[in-house]
């Protein structure tokens, strides 16, 4: 059995449509991950069922309703090895790192937020790990979802069909932290502009220096803030 998804949305079928395309859809295909939906809005007790209301204190918009979440989450079978997370903007920084860990797991549940956020009480009743995709808000958690699914997927053996392509992302173990190098193929020249021609010469050890090069020189110039970080381990490169 693969690495199975819950996803907790009011928009099920925006996260099912994703997952049936391309890699992801043929890793479900092939059984290296499963991608399963739950609607809170199917676990209301009332004619209109509705799963938000207007916030105790009075402010703008609705808050999600502590109820429908909790039935819906608990109507999940849940694995042994299972890690539940809440996309919002006041979790911890998603990364690589939290991706390769979170690919260990054997279960992931995403709880996608709308309106204006969560009643506090599904924070404090279920505990879930809080995970914010960057400094931004985004008018629902699905887009954060899906890039957890995806980000994930790609340390899975088989999922890439190489699995070493996972090894030279930028930020991975592969490149120590670094972005990744600049990548050509056909045709050697184009409008101009010419593959370097290290690239062409066939001489691997060169090409690997030469990779190197590029990728402290891209991390240097796109992002200080990762240079300052991982810069010390370079210094006699």
């Amino acid at each position: 059995m693969g690495l199975r998804f819950d996803v907790l949305t009011l928009f099920p079928e925006m996260i099912e449509s994703y997952c049936s395309l391309a890699l992801l859809g043929r890793g479900v295909k092939n059984g290296i991950i499963e991608v399963h939906t739950t609607n809170p809005r199917d676990f209301t007790h009332d004619k209109h069922r509705r799963v938000d209301d207007t916030p105790y204190g009075g402010s703008a918009g609705m808050v999600m309703m502590a109820p429908p979440v909790f039935e819906a989450y608990e109507s999940i079978e849940k694995l042994p090895d299972n890690e539940f997370i809440m996309l919002t903007p006041q979790g911890e920084p998603y990364s690589q790192k939290i991706s390769k860990e979170l690919a260990q797991k054997k279960q992931i549940i995403l709880l996608c937020g709308r309106y204006e956020g969560f009643d506090e009480r599904i924070r404090l009743g279920l505990k879930p790990r809080e995970i914010s995709l960057g400094d931004y808000v985004l008018t629902g958690g699905e887009l954060g979802a899906l890039c957890i699914i995806d980000s994930v997927s790609r340390h899975l053996h088989g999922f890439l069909g190489k699995d070493e392509s996972a090894v030279d992302d930028s930020f991975s173990e592969g490149l120590k932290g670094l972005l990744e190098h600049p990548q050509y193929t056909r045709p050697r020249e184009y409008r101009g502009l010419k593959v370097p021609e290290v690239l062409l010469n066939g001489n691997h050890g060169e090409i690997e220096k030469y990779r190197l090069s590029e990728r402290i020189k891209r991390t240097k110039e796109r992002r200080g803030d990762l240079w300052e970080k991982i810069g010390k381990s370079f210094e006699n490169i």
